[in-house]
């Protein structure tokens, strides 16, 4: 079990799977049980949380990018049996995210549906988290404009970047290749965005990095999450490593040492190890 593990073996799982290896390679490469490396995730990902939550208040981002990232759990929406349509945790999970443009942290995410009600209980997390007025960026998913007038009324400079998109390309070799983008549209919703500032390029870039760094959202695999709890935990994980323990290269080359994220916005004073996350189930206290 998870518990008789000693923080050194917590470590060296947890480093198999922040780097994007699926449960079952990291029961290869470590040698732990397939249950105890999915209990320390589950137990592991609730500590991440907890912490994440309790020190990423009173942020100071000035320059918020948000987006929401597909995957699905226990089968693709068309395949769930009919005594589990519409159930939460089958089928099509979305993961809506945040990104502060200038410290490259994410401050919140949220794992849910694609409706109004998701829309709003991420955009009120994200409002509360932060110290100051911002500015915002999102996609041109209608439901935005209801949940960031909820979370922020009109202390937000908020516009929207709307992709405009060409025909599908045709025949089987381009079956997995996306529709061209054929510019973008800038709606300037509420306050006065920065017209310079008005992009979601570092959010749709941080979409990569959670495909390559959670083998369950890989496309193409069957490496997809079976529990929707462990996809949540996967997913606070992730964030945590992103954010305390992995240095950033363009925030490393501005500030001449290895920088983190959290660092960077002022939440942690030095690049994390893992054995540090690893402690989280043992020492929940706060420590930066």
């Amino acid at each position: 079990m998870a518990n008789r593990l000693s923080t050194e073996q917590r470590a060296r799982i947890i480093g198999c799977l922040v780097e994007g290896n699926s449960i079952r390679a990291t029961v290869r490469m470590t040698g732990a049980a397939k249950n105890t490396v999915a209990k320390l995730l589950v137990d592991l990902g609730a500590a991440c949380e907890a912490y994440q939550a309790e020190v990423m208040v009173d942020l100071p981002c000035e320059r918020l990018q948000c987006d929401e990232i597909w995957s699905f759990c226990y089968a693709k929406a068309k395949n769930v049996p009919a005594e589990h349509a519409g159930e939460w945790g089958y089928g099509d999970v979305w993961t809506w995210t945040a990104i502060d443009a200038d410290t490259k942290l994410v401050p919140s995410w949220y794992v849910g549906g694609r409706t109004a009600g998701d829309a709003y209980a991420f955009m009120s997390d994200v409002a509360g988290r932060m110290g100051n007025r911002v500015q915002l960026t999102t996609d041109g998913l209608k439901v935005y404009l209801t949940a960031v007038q909820g979370a922020f009324g009109f202390d937000v400079d908020y516009a929207q970047l709307v992709k405009l998109y060409g025909n599908e390309p045709t025949g089987p070799q381009t079956r997995y290749s996306p529709a061209p983008c054929m510019g973008a549209e800038v709606k300037k919703v509420t306050g006065a965005p920065d017209p310079r500032h008005i992009s979601t390029s570092y959010v749709e870039r941080q979409n990569l990095t959670m495909r390559m760094g959670m083998r369950r959202f890989t496309r193409l695999t069957n490496a997809f999450s079976k529990k929707v709890d462990n996809l949540m935990a996967a997913v606070s994980l992730h964030f945590m490593h992103y954010n305390f323990a992995r240095p950033h290269m363009t925030l490393t080359k501005k500030h001449g040492r290895p920088t983190t994220p959290a660092m960077a916005a002022g939440i942690a004073d030095h690049v994390w190890t893992l054995t540090e996350i690893a402690g989280l189930l043992d020492t929940p206290a706060r420590s930066n």
